[in-house]
C-alpha cells in the first residue's frame, strides 16, 4: 500500500497477523465444508439431512470471512498511513451467530 507515510511496524504487522488469523477461520470453515461434502457423498443415505446443504452454506461464510477479514484489514491499514481513527468494527457478532446457528 502506497499511501500516506510508513506506519510503525510493530502496530502493521499486529494488523497483519489478525488478518491472517481471519484467515485461517475462513479456510477452516472452507475445509469443513469440503469435508462434510466428501463424508456425505460416501456415506449415502446414512448421514444427516442437513448435509445436502450445509456445505453450501458453510463455503458461503467461508467466502464472506475472508473478504471481511480482507476489507477491515485495508480499512485499519489505510487509518495507520493517514493518522486516522479507527473504526471498529460493528458486525463482530455474525460470526458467532453462523457458528451457533
Amino acid at each position: 500500500m502506497k499511501m500516506g507515510k510508513e506506519p510503525d511496524y510493530r502496530f502493521s504487522l499486529a494488523n497483519e497477523r489478525t488478518f491472517l488469523a481471519w484467515i485461517r477461520t475462513s479456510l477452516a470453515f472452507l475445509a469443513t465444508a469440503i469435508g462434510i461434502d466428501i463424508l456425505s457423498s460416501q456415506t449415502g443415505d446414512t448421514f444427516p439431512i442437513y448435509a445436502n446443504w450445509l456445505p453450501a452454506v458453510l463455503a458461503l461464510v467461508s467466502i464472506g470471512t475472508g473478504g471481511w477479514a480482507f476489507y477491515r484489514w485495508y480499512k485499519n491499514e489505510k487509518a495507520m498511513r493517514l493518522d486516522l481513527p479507527f473504526h471498529y468494527s460493528k458486525s463482530w457478532w455474525h460470526l458467532p451467530l453462523w457458528c451457533c446457528w
